[in-house]
């Protein structure tokens, strides 16, 4: 079975932050943020946030869309959880919560897609991440560290598998 549709981008996480949120959704939420640092993905319907073990190494983010419900996460995944954005526009944008949008993914329908989030490579993205900080000295330049973020042998990686299960919550109002 293949999706019917992919986006994939890397993004920088933003105080350990990348976001995936509704094209018209423009207001944050504390609680799903805070959510986000004790279960890794939470949302609120129209804002998921992907909490990181680290604020500089780039991370990959996969959005796949199915026609039926969604394969179970790949055998090697860290850690998943259930997740249900709702795109009143159709529009899903991938932003890196500091830095802005690096992505965005047109939906073949608006309307609410549920399924999964999962991981992997966070925990190994994170070790190298507190390697290097040890490392780095008076003699390491900036180009030497963004080289170094750069060179993480193990990439951390998220992917969003979401089918399709009807409209949006304000098209039932």
């Amino acid at each position: 079975m293949q999706p019917v549709a992919e986006c994939s981008v890397t993004a920088r996480p933003g105080h350990r932050i990348v976001e995936v949120y509704d094209a018209d959704a423009y207001l944050g939420d504390e609680q799903a943020l805070e959510a986000s640092r004790h279960h890794v993905v939470a949302g609120n319907g129209y804002h998921l946030y992907l909490h990181t073990l680290q604020p500089h190494i780039h991370v990959h983010i996969t959005i796949r869309l199915w026609d039926s419900t969604p394969p179970a996460p790949a055998a090697d995944a860290e850690g998943h959880t259930p997740v249900a954005p709702d795109s009143e526009t159709g529009t899903l944008v991938i932003s890196q919560l500091t830095l802005g949008p690096v992505g965005e993914m047109t939906l073949p329908h608006p309307g609410v897609y549920e399924g999964t989030a999962w991981w992997t490579g966070r925990q190994a993205a994170s070790d190298y991440y507190a390697q290097i900080l040890q490392r780095i000295d008076d003699e390491w330049t900036p180009e030497a560290i963004t080289q170094a973020w750069a060179a993480c042998p193990t990439p951390e990686r998220y992917v969003l598998d979401l089918a399709h299960t009807g409209p949006s919550a304000s098209e039932d109002d």
